[in-house]
């Protein structure tokens, strides 16, 4: 009897055993993927259901995740060997591009086709239009920067101009301009989320204006790599594409609270029905693409937006830029769950 259940007790450690190996084994078989993303907001929801799902795992990639807090910023982690992709404006790669570097990024996969930020007020102004802001100032963005830059279309496409009809604040960080705001600067500022409704909740300021709708679909933030990268590793860069693409549906074919229950554990600072109202505003703003490709129309477009705004220096070419191989391989072979 001592026999059997010795035997039976050493089959049972070999099997765990066997099993740790198993989980470890997984574990070690998942690539890894530096990621960059620009700021952490809900602006970018179908990412951050792709890391909480596990789709990013289900591909077989170990993604990690830092912030840039700043076009700028993510697109030196990039060249600098620091982020394999980033998530930043479209604009920071067009500077690169014109500045002719030989092995610059590319724009692989888009996520949002709508600017993402708000304009808050100090007052409620439930009949707000865009020529109120005539004659005030604007805690904007970093000059140009996407934020920046679709502010001042906003403007002229409202027959002002910016620095003149209305005054711009541009010497503050990306971090700091909701505290400048609380601190008195400015009539108005721009914020993404959450932090515009945070300025709302506590009642230092309403959100009075989307800067999405008003700018049109635009692609906002996109997802690069840089081209050495891809042509190095096109297994990794169409996992990370389906995971994202998987993303992208999910929250297309959900509710606004089941997506907020789901990137909750993303936002410990917030809860559950500030969350849904977020991602509630957002979508009925269009504001997520559904699938992953990058348009040629919306590259136009925000050459246009560079260009008025004095910020572009040359016209790129639209296949130079960017490269939908991976998109439309994912599209193609379609996402079944």
């Amino acid at each position: 009897m001592k026999r059997k259940l010795a035997i039976l007790c050493s089959a049972l450690v070999g099997l765990c055993f066997t099993a740790g190996c198993t989980q470890q084994d997984t574990a070690n078989q998942l690539t890894p993927v530096r990621l960059n993303e620009v700021v952490h907001s809900v602006f970018y929801a179908p990412q951050y259901v792709a890391q909480e799902m596990g789709f990013f795992e289900e591909e077989g990639l170990d993604v990690t995740v830092s912030v840039g807090n700043g076009a700028d910023k993510s697109m030196t982690a990039l060249l600098s060997d620091s982020a394999d992709i980033a998530l930043l404006g479209t604009e920071a790669g067009i500077y690169v591009y014109n500045e002719g570097k030989e092995n610059y990024p590319k724009a692989f996969l888009q996520l949002t086709q709508r600017a993402g930020n708000f304009l808050v007020s100090r007052t409620e102004e439930p009949d707000f239009q865009w020529t109120d802001l005539q004659g005030k100032s604007v805690i904007g963005g970093r000059l140009g920067g996407m934020p920046e830059l679709v502010l001042e279309y906003i403007l002229r496409q409202n027959g002002m101009e910016p620095f003149t009809d209305v005054d711009i604040v541009n010497n503050i960080d990306f971090t700091s301009t909701a505290g400048a705001f609380t601190g008195n600067v400015g009539d108005y500022t721009v914020e993404f989320e959450p932090t515009a409704t945070a300025l709302q909740n506590s009642g230092a300021g309403y959100i009075v204006a989307s800067l999405g709708e008003a700018s049109g679909y635009v692609p906002y933030t996109v997802y690069m790599a840089n081209d050495s990268y891809m042509k190095a590793n096109p297994d990794v860069m169409e996992a990370f594409t389906r995971a994202i693409y998987r993303g992208q549906i999910w929250v297309a074919e959900h509710s606004a609270e089941e997506i907020a229950e789901v990137i909750l554990p993303q936002f410990p600072d917030s809860d559950l029905e500030t969350l849904t109202s977020i991602i509630a505003r957002y979508q009925a703003q269009d504001t997520w693409k559904t699938t992953p490709d990058f348009s040629e129309e919306g590259f136009t477009l925000i050459q246009d937006i560079m260009e008025q705004g004095g910020e572009l220096s040359a016209r790129v070419p639209f296949d130079d830029f960017v490269d939908n191989t991976y998109a439309k391989t994912v599209m193609a072979e379609g996402i079944s769950e």
